[in-house]
């Protein structure tokens, strides 16, 4: 390989009239230093950080939010192209960046380990008992259109309020506050992205919901409701053959 290195060139015959000028040019830098704030790369005083500002904000995104959606097109082709990295930065922080294609969606889980001292970023915030029973609803109708062959699963408040409101007792409050504690607990699920409020009452219910709620926990929670209310057993009786049956699908 060719030695690229310089050196002066006092053996070529080329004399050098002043040798303080040749020290000083050999001292100088090669490439004239550039002051931090007119660095262009930088995007703020002090950045060391080395992605590009695009893949910066997906980052973020992921970080900030409960899950990114293939939905917004630019950030999910942005999050696939440079996911590697993306994992890398999420792993110095002690979590896992889940790409679900199929679903067409992508979030963080916290890593725990038993072996060794994790520290715990995300922090578990429960569902409260009339969020998860909103929650077993959106999650069995969603189940049941998909099953049928619908794509985007949506549902009235009219719908949620009927099925929820059945498993309610005196001991939860009056119809109107537990009316109002299931409106609650679907402004949480909307700002979470469960479900998506298209207009006023009418919801889309995401996909996501399927994490949050698997098929083997939704199973549990159904028996267990059916233990709670008996009332709704024949209700429940009308779809619940197929229901089970697509959730034996969905573990799989």
């Amino acid at each position: 390989m060719t030695d690229t290195t310089f050196a002066p060139e006092t053996a070529t015959g080329i004399e050098i009239e002043n040798a303080t000028d040749q020290d000083a040019a050999t001292d100088a830098p090669f490439i004239a230093p550039v002051a931090m704030e007119d660095d262009p790369d930088e995007l703020f005083p002090g950045d060391r950080g080395t992605l590009d500002p695009e893949v910066r904000r997906v980052l973020v995104h992921v970080l900030q939010r409960r899950f990114l959606s293939a939905d917004s097109r630019a950030e999910w082709a942005l999050l696939l192209e440079h996911q590697q990295i993306i994992e890398s930065r999420m792993h110095d922080l002690y979590l896992r960046l889940i790409v679900d294609l199929g679903r067409g969606l992508a979030y963080k889980q916290q890593v725990r380990s038993d072996e060794f001292e994790v520290p715990i970023l995300l922090k578990d915030a429960p569902y409260n008992r009339t969020e998860t029973l909103v929650l077993v609803h959106l999650r069995t109708v969603f189940q049941r259109e998909s099953a049928a062959g619908g794509t985007a699963p949506r549902i009235d408040i009219e719908d949620v309020e009927q099925t929820v409101l059945s498993y309610l007792t005196d001991a939860d409050g009056s119809t109107a506050r537990q009316q109002k504690a299931i409106r609650a607990a679907l402004d949480r699920l909307d700002r979470e992205g469960v479900i998506d409020e298209e207009s006023a009452g009418r919801y889309r219910i995401s996909p996501l919901v399927e994490v949050v709620l698997s098929a083997e926990k939704l199973a549990e929670l159904r028996a267990w409701l059916r233990q709670q209310a008996p009332g709704q057993q024949a209700r429940d009786a009308q779809h619940g053959d197929q229901e089970d049956g697509d959730q034996q699908e969905d573990a799989s």
